[in-house]
């Protein structure tokens, strides 16, 4: 992905509800024909001690930004099967993420993205395989529950 290309969605995209990357402040500028871009304004708590950006908060933006390009093209949700992402240098001021699809089969996508810092400089790459989902139903522990109607249930394979 040498040369991003924006893409173009008119209105006012958001991200999908996510606690963690709301906290983060994670901002989608556009998602649309499988491609991304989500942008990042640092702030100290993103920070490592070299006060430049966390590994983890550059890995975070690259998994928002190349499921965003995943998502726009199913309109179902999707999880990180797996993600590689390397280091080329930190990540200051700014960072912006973009994405896009290589491949995409009816339940998965792969994808490569690359965060650039606020004077362009070559911060990430990141190479992901993303699988199309419905919304699971999260917070819900069937094995813990039959635990807890069946008192003489012991833990172990189902029947």
């Amino acid at each position: 992905m040498t040369d991003p290309t924006p893409c173009a969605t008119p209105g006012n995209p958001s991200l999908p509800e996510s606690p963690f990357v709301d906290r983060l402040g994670a901002q989608l500028l556009c998602a649309a024909d499988g491609v991304s871009e989500v942008v990042l304004p640092l702030q100290h708590e993103h920070m490592n001690t070299w006060d430049v950006a966390h590994g983890g908060v550059t890995m975070t933006l690259a998994d928002v930004a190349l499921a965003m390009a995943a998502r726009s093209l199913a309109g179902v949700g999707v999880v990180t099967v797996e993600m590689k992402v390397n280091f080329m240098q930190p990540g200051r001021g700014e960072l912006r993420a973009t994405g896009r699809v290589l491949h995409r089969s009816t339940t998965m996508a792969y994808c490569e993205g690359e965060i650039r810092d606020s004077e362009g400089h070559f911060v990430a790459k990141a190479l992901g395989t993303f699988k199309y989902m419905r919304r699971l139903a999260v917070g819900r522990d069937v094995t813990r529950q039959r635990l807890r109607s069946d008192p003489a249930a012991k833990p172990g394979p189902s029947d």
